[in-house]
């Protein structure tokens, strides 16, 4: 009997010409395109000079910060109420502001600080751009001290600064892409398995074919299995166009433990089918399950740690996290991709989302009212 179900469900999705284009557009979309959408990278900073001191040295400073790349020149000010009143009307980001005598105290080797304020209206933008601009005042700082023999000093905060050595594990480059593209995956699967099987079935019940399955004798298990099981391999199959469309637009492949990736894959989307079915059942229109999956996809989304850390939310949203099945299977996909991590090493992700997904598709099979 399983066997048959299965034929009419395959050829009900085939039938379908809007949920077998998902299939493609999706992950297209997805994968190809929100890594540039989503991407966190600060360049173009608007910045103010304000030079007290129009020395060669602030002159090089100066010069130094405009070649950085991240910031555009928007303005050299004479004072530094000017260049306050350009952040105030969002003409800059950032004020660099250069003291009066700041190369005579650079080669008297006393402390020489240079000023730096931030629009932080975007928190974001400012504190990033502090951190570029720090980092490039600090770069010039280790120039001159190989120009003067090391002993000129220069910090943006007066404080005697050291030479360090900075290196970047898993993901050297500091590239945003490698660390999203994982995420956009976790967000596909999420996205078509809760989708495809909570609009597939809802569908069956505002055409009325839904009731011809009501009376067979199948048992309501069964009937929750062959719905299930179609899913399970489209789940698979934007696995594998979600993963060519990263290596192939953004060069972007797990380090190893693809193994382990197919292992989690296999019961994150029964979690995702379950979620679809459960709606499904207690929705008798398409308008009532897309309403009400778009309501929690969003939650889990913005609490499952694909775009904000889960250590920067408050303590009682870290715990509620724990029961947000996107919040596991982010942190696997991340850990196979930069890591190459192992099941050994992700034991307690695997028990999470095991639970989930038994729990999950118990309730889809209780809450199914088959009508004999």
């Amino acid at each position: 009997m399983l066997k048959y179900l299965l034929e009419k469900e395959f050829k009900q999705i085939l039938r379908n010409r809007f949920l077998s284009k998902m299939i493609i557009v999706l992950p297209l979309m997805t994968i190809v395109l929100f890594p540039y959408v989503t991407n966190q990278e600060v360049v173009d900073v608007k910045l103010v000079v304000v030079d007290h001191d129009h020395s060669l040295v602030s002159s090089r400073l100066v010069q130094k910060v405009a070649e950085a790349g991240y910031f555009l020149l928007s303005d050299v000010s004479s004072t530094y109420d000017e260049a306050l009143h350009s952040v105030e009307k969002g003409d800059a980001d950032l004020i660099l502001e250069i003291p009066q005598d700041f190369e005579r105290n650079l080669y008297r080797g006393e402390s020489a600080e240079v000023m730096i304020c931030a629009n932080s209206v975007n928190g974001i933008r400012g504190g990033l751009g502090v951190q570029y601009l720090s980092a490039v005042v600090a770069d010039f700082n280790s120039l001159l001290r190989e120009e003067a023999g090391g002993t000129v000093c220069v910090s943006a905060s007066g404080i005697p600064v050291f030479d360090t050595e900075v290196r970047y594990r898993f993901n050297a480059m500091l590239d945003y892409k490698v660390f999203m593209v994982p995420g956009l995956i976790v967000i596909l699967l999420t996205l078509l398995g809760c989708a495809f099987t909570a609009l597939n079935t809802v569908g069956e019940k505002e055409v009325g074919t839904i009731e011809q399955l009501n009376v067979s004798p199948a048992p309501r298990s069964l009937l929750i299995l062959s719905k299930l099981m179609p899913n399970w391999i489209i789940g698979f199959i934007a696995l594998a166009f979600g993963m060519a469309f990263g290596w192939v637009v953004h060069g972007v492949v797990p380090v190893g433990g693809l193994g382990t990736i197919l292992l989690f894959t296999a019961v994150y989307v029964l979690i995702t089918s379950g979620i679809g079915m459960t709606i499904s059942n207690y929705s008798n229109t398409m308008q009532q399950a897309m309403f009400v999956m778009f309501f929690f996809l969003i939650l889990m989304m913005l609490t499952g740690g694909l775009f904000t850390p889960v250590e920067s939310m408050p303590l009682w949203m870290q715990r509620f996290t724990l029961v947000n099945p996107i919040r596991h299977f982010a942190e696997v996909m991340r850990l196979a991709y930069l890591k190459g991590s192992g099941l050994l090493e992700m034991l307690p992700q695997f028990g999470w989302l095991g639970g989930m997904a038994v729990v999950l598709n118990v309730w889809a099979v209780w809450s199914y009212r088959k009508k004999v």
